[in-house]
């Protein structure tokens, strides 16, 4: 399914808004689009119901709960076929943030938040490694963070070509 066929430009340009302002209001949105907040209101109603929208986050800084240790685990497993136990298992971890199923020698690369090396450690042996089917990791821990960014890019040349032909 193409994407422009999924969301039009409207869609679009309000999906851009509120990944960088969760928080931007009904009456702003409809402002910057041209809608009427009425209707601003059924296209957030359609895209969180189309799965679309997914969710509403706050971004918080991980120092500030004492998760300023970032890491990335190799993931090596004995599943075979499409269920995945130890994806979901690891998924269930506190502080893993993301489970990846990834192609090549490793099975799954995690995204991993800690307090330290020592509260790492313990993650690794006493969660990650403890999984049943989990038969080897490989870790890298970040030394800094460049660029961090959840917020997906939407083409532009979609909020900008289709923008006008939406409103019809």
């Amino acid at each position: 399914m193409a994407f422009n066929r999924i969301i039009d430009g409207i869609d679009a340009s309000i999906l851009d808004i509120l990944q960088y302002n969760a928080r931007t209001t009904q009456s702003e949105l409809a402002k910057a689009v041209g809608l009427a907040p009425s209707a601003i209101l059924e296209r957030l109603r359609k895209l969180e119901s189309r799965g679309i929208i997914k969710d509403y986050v706050a971004l918080i800084d991980p120092h500030v709960v004492e998760r300023g240790m970032l890491a990335f685990v190799a993931v090596r497993s004995t599943d075979m076929g499409p269920e995945m136990p130890s994806a979901y298992e690891l998924s269930r971890i506190p502080e893993v943030l993301e489970v990846h199923h990834v192609a090549g020698d490793d099975c799954f690369f995690l995204k991993v938040r800690a307090r330290d090396a020592e509260h790492l450690g313990q993650i690794l042996r006493l969660q990650i490694g403890a999984t049943p089917t989990v038969t080897s990791t490989r870790t890298t821990i970040v030394l800094e963070t460049v660029k961090e960014d959840p917020r997906i890019s939407i083409p532009k040349e979609l909020t900008l070509k289709d923008a006008a032909t939406s409103r019809d």
